[in-house]
């Protein structure tokens, strides 16, 4: 009789175990949640962009870096193709061109993700930071970009232990950058197992050649990261908590959790207007939908603005939304004069008119 009675015991702690995993996996993937189209005018696809756009990032002045051809585990790939690095002029508007990349680099294993530029004041020099995932590694590539003959020169590959699922990168001097890891463990069965049981055990690293540290904690997906125009915070996404961490950055470059704001979506890759300081993502507004690739109901896209995010009542507006009839799996959103480029991770880009 006691063993039955404890028998039944562990079948009802189960069954509400079970029950309150599904609820909670259910509003984290936001499961049930279905897409408005919200379109922008005059969106047309940029030329010969088929196998992602993942990551997009704009110069002050004119061209815009595309990262395409991702080769991240999990992520769908229609091609054994290198990845490539575009670079798009958006005062001419011509077609975007791929960056010949020149020194001791291995091009044919090529797989961009995350991409950062920065600019070195003391002497103008440009530099591409990427993530690269050749062989289903992980690791940082630095270039220096050359406008003159649109090429990226191999500077520096680094790996490290502490980098090992890198997401995105922002780059915070010539071999500075903050990298955030979208997941806790190596390898797919044992990363299912913190969607299941929701551990927030993701994280920020800070890399110098001086030193490597995990400067943030506590995220459940640390996914895109970038830095505010006066260089003073860091936002990140945390991607299955559906919200934009704000960290202040103190002198000796660790990170302080300010505050979070809540997107409603799960948002990927960030990029800062530098004359507004706003926030501008491409998000998935059904994680199920992305998991699933269902050519018959398709992941759907959404850009999602903040503005004023310092502020007590941070600005939270739907930009575009998709269904996925124009575009699968919106990864990035960066505005330039009025337009703005949409990227995804494994399908097409576009650009529209923001007006």
């Amino acid at each position: 009789m006691v063993k039955l009675m404890l028998l039944s015991l562990v079948v009802v702690f189960l069954a509400v175990w079970i029950g309150e995993r599904y609820t909670a996996l259910r509003d984290t993937l936001l499961v049930f949640r279905e897409i408005t189209p919200n379109h922008l005018p005059n969106c047309q696809l940029i030329k010969d962009i088929n196998i992602g756009s993942e990551d997009i990032t704009v110069l002050e002045d004119r061209l815009a870096f595309i990262s395409t051809g991702v080769k991240y585990p999990g992520i769908p790939r229609y091609t054994d193709a290198p990845g490539k690095i575009l670079v798009l002029n958006l005062l001419t508007g011509t077609d975007p061109t791929e960056l010949r990349i020149k020194g001791d680099f291995d091009a044919d294993s090529f797989g961009p993700h995350g991409i950062s530029l920065y600019t070195n004041e003391a002497d103008g020099c440009r530099y591409l930071f990427v993530l690269n995932h050749p062989h289903n590694n992980c690791q940082v590539e630095i270039f220096r970009f050359v406008e003159e003959d649109l090429t990226l020169v191999h500077i520096k590959t680094i790996k490290h232990e502490l980098l090992h699922n890198m997401n995105d990168i922002v780059a915070v001097g010539v071999e500075n950058f903050y990298a955030t890891n979208d997941h806790y463990f190596i390898g797919e069965r044992l990363q299912l197992l913190e969607v299941l049981f929701s551990l927030a055990w993701c994280d920020v690293v800070y890399y110098s050649p001086e030193e490597v540290r995990v400067v943030a904690t506590g995220f459940f997906n640390a996914n895109g990261i970038n830095v505010s125009p006066d260089k003073r915070h860091l936002y990140v996404s945390d991607l299955m908590h559906h919200q934009i961490v704000v960290l202040e950055i103190q002198t000796n470059n660790s990170l302080s959790r300010v505050k979070e704001v809540a997107v409603g979506s799960l948002c990927d890759n960030i990029e800062v207007e530098s004359k507004t300081g706003d926030l501008w993502m491409g998000c998935h507004p059904n994680g199920i939908k992305f998991f699933l690739q269902n050519v018959n109901d398709p992941p759907g896209s959404e850009v999602i603005r903040v503005q004023n995010i310092h502020s007590d009542k941070p600005v939270v507006t739907q930009v575009y939304a998709d269904d996925g009839s124009v575009l699968l799996a919106s990864s990035v959103a960066t505005p330039f004069r009025g337009k703005l480029l949409i990227g995804s991770v494994y399908h097409k880009a576009l650009m529209c008119d923001l007006e």
